[in-house]
């Protein structure tokens, strides 16, 4: 451009030695070359500008990309996190319903052994006879003997009768190791009046309950590590003391059969092992 400037002055000092015609010539190459320069000029500012935008763009462009790069990443990672939380939970549940399954197999064992024990029983002792009770709730068995067939009123002796009724329950149990029997002693709501060791029905229903564990270990060969004496008193009557009848009813032996409960979870854990391996 400045070459074209130089020309054009050196033209203007020039006019003086050419012919108007020639003067005019070069005037409307200059004015043409000036609009032409003119008009690079402006296309120039043009670029320029646009050039400036674009590069704004692309500036801004590479910081979205890079946004989205960053983004991607943190979603991979987020990702590979929700994978690994899924598997986890998906573990843990599988562990649960193992768990459940051994537990569940476990109590279809109890309850199989729990039925067998009512079923020998009630082989053993009957069912005919209406002072004996057997019966089963929530899975534990319960044998209800009825006093006038253990006791004289008012004592602690067994007769020699009971003991023919107790040699059958024995039998049960010490067929069955794994299981432990409470012995529990219920009056009725007469208090006790009597002489001796005894102060009311609380120490009567205890002194009966262990004086049926002492025949049960001593004569009839029940391992004593299997049997707890209980005392209820009048406190857990079946019937309203209302009536003699009523009265009777509640003045019972009751033998609770139940398995040991540490033993119980042994063999559910032992179970859940065995699976795991």
């Amino acid at each position: 451009m400045k070459k074209i400037v130089v020309t054009l002055s050196l033209v203007m000092l020039l006019t003086s030695c050419v012919s108007k015609k020639q003067y005019a010539a070069l005037e409307a190459k200059n004015k043409e070359t000036q609009d032409l320069l003119n008009s690079c000029t402006v296309k120039l500012n043009s670029c320029l500008e646009e050039k400036a935008g674009l590069a704004a763009t692309a500036e801004a462009l590479k910081g979205q990309n890079q946004h989205l790069i960053n983004t991607s990443k943190d979603m991979t990672v987020l990702t590979a996190k929700g994978a690994e939380n899924i598997e986890k939970a998906l573990e843990s549940i599988k562990e649960k319903d193992l768990k459940i399954s051994r537990m569940q197999d476990a109590l279809t064992k109890k309850d199989s052994v729990t039925l067998a024990v009512v079923t020998s029983l009630k082989s053993a002792v009957g069912i005919s006879d209406p002072d004996i009770e057997i019966n089963v709730e929530k899975g534990v068995v319960f044998i209800s003997i009825a006093d006038k067939l253990l006791f004289k009123s008012g004592s602690y002796d067994v007769t020699d009768k009971a003991k023919g009724v107790l040699a059958k329950v024995a039998k049960v149990v010490n067929d069955k190791p794994d299981f432990e029997c409470m012995v529990e002693g219920h009056t009725d709501n007469v208090p006790y009046v009597g002489s001796g060791v005894l102060l009311d029905n609380w120490d009567l229903s205890v002194k009966r309950s262990t004086s049926i564990i002492r025949v049960l270990t001593t004569q009839l060969g029940v391992k004593p590590e299997q049997l707890i004496a209980a005392g209820r008193s009048s406190y857990i009557p079946l019937v309203a003391n209302d009536s003699a009848e009523n009265r009777a009813r509640n003045r019972r032996t009751r033998i609770v059969v139940l398995p040991k409960i540490d033993q119980f979870y042994d063999m559910i854990e032992k179970e859940m092992k065995k699976q795991a391996k």
